[in-house]
């Protein structure tokens, strides 16, 4: 599923493969194993001319491979129904606010919410894929519409937290000196490029995956099958290329925006209270920001960043250390995906225009005990109703 590496753990044994000699012979191993290890070679796109350049380690293995697809497809459904729910709540207040005054970011928050979204609506497909234990019942076609739509979405959240820790940013340094007239258009711009990066990053790991047949069970599989003359190395830098862009990039891109911004605040906070009040709330809103990516991101970018440096021959693990990467590689995905229930809430709902927006239309549009529901009624009430609403709504 998604940006994944596809290591191959059998019942009989654990396939390593680094750039060296091989250092076993065909005496060591029954018919029955050789017939397997063979169909697996296959599998790996492993020719004669590669085959001399792999190293070849037989690990035991006691990972319960149902047990494992079992937490992973329990935690994907939880991930599709909050993630769905809160996403798709968040974008009916920001479509319902159209016409509205809007906070700056919205553009930003509206299209995370659409990435997200998109991102864990593919999850039942994987789930139904897991559960069948990999197999890929869907086609040729489904295998790169889905991963298509799943990586792209990925990268666009990711993308769109950074544009969201830039532009506050910016707006705070520039607050008071432009006219902000160019602000929208930009920002439309800005969002276009994400899309389009997004895509152009996702491209390489869709050209190369196909649905193919197993040999050694009755199944299909949806996994890349990368060019024969080196295809660990193709898989190693398409997987670092994932932790470059998804998170050695972005990570201190948001890092050093949020210390910029709350370091802005400080120096513009007024002896105020109430001023002194609101730039503490905000400062901590913004370590929230930068913690929740890091908790979402790092463990997952770590385990794949092992992954590609072992196939690269440069971390070298024993046959225990293999087996514990290969459960965190996938378990940590499965809790990165965690960010698309996250998002909604910590960009969207906890802001006050959004929890404003939200309870005006979901409480006092249709209340009849209080008389709020006629003066939130519509979407022309004035700036002052507005900021009473807004001060009563503050966290």
């Amino acid at each position: 599923m998604g940006v994944t590496c596809f290591n191959v753990l059998t019942k009989w044994c654990d396939l390593q493969l680094q750039k060296n000699f091989l250092k076993m012979s065909a005496g060591d191993f029954s018919a029955g194993e050789l017939f397997n290890i063979y169909a697996m070679w296959e599998e790996l796109n492993l020719t004669e001319h590669n085959l001399s350049q792999a190293e070849l380690r037989l690990c035991p293995t006691h990972i319960s491979h149902s047990t494992l697809l079992q937490i992973m497809c329990t935690l994907l459904v939880i991930i599709f129904v909050v993630g769905l729910t809160a996403n798709a709540l968040v974008m009916w207040v920001g479509l319902r606010s159209e016409g509205r005054r809007r906070h700056g970011v919205h553009l930003y928050i509206l299209n995370l919410a659409v990435a997200d979204l998109c991102v864990v609506t593919t999850l039942p497909v994987w789930v139904s894929s897991l559960a069948q234990g990999g197999h890929w019942p869907f086609g040729q076609a489904a295998c790169k519409l889905t991963h298509l739509l799943f990586s792209v979405n990925l990268f666009a959240s990711i993308f769109f937290v950074v544009c969201m820790s830039v532009d506050r940013y910016l707006f705070m340094v520039r607050l008071g000196r432009t006219s902000g007239r160019w602000e929208t258009p930009g920002r439309c711009l800005v969002c276009a490029g994400v899309w389009i990066i997004s895509v152009i990053a996702s491209v390489p790991e869709t050209y190369y995956l196909q649905s193919v047949k197993s040999l050694h069970g009755n199944v299909s599989l949806c996994r890349p099958v990368y060019p024969e003359n080196d295809p660990m190395g193709w898989m190693a830098g398409i997987q670092l290329s994932f932790v470059v862009l998804g998170f050695a990039i972005p990570f201190p891109i948001i890092t050093v925006s949020y210390t910029l911004l709350a370091s802005t605040l400080v120096t513009s906070t007024s002896s105020s209270p109430h001023r002194q009040k609101d730039s503490s709330v905000s400062k901590k809103m913004l370590l929230t920001y930068i913690v929740v990516f890091l908790v979402c991101w790092a463990p997952y970018h770590a385990i794949l960043l092992a992954d590609a440096m072992a196939m690269l021959g440069v971390l070298l693990l024993s046959c225990a250390a293999e087996n514990v990467l290969f459960v965190a590689l996938h378990l940590t995905q499965t809790l990165s995906l965690l960010h698309c229930c996250v998002n909604p809430v910590v960009y969207g709902l906890a802001h006050r225009q959004c929890r404003h927006d939200l309870m005006k239309d979901f409480i006092f549009k249709y209340s009849t005990h209080t008389g709020r529901a006629h003066l939130m009624e519509g979407s022309q009430g004035t700036e002052t109703d507005r900021t009473t609403m807004e001060n009563q709504l503050e966290p």
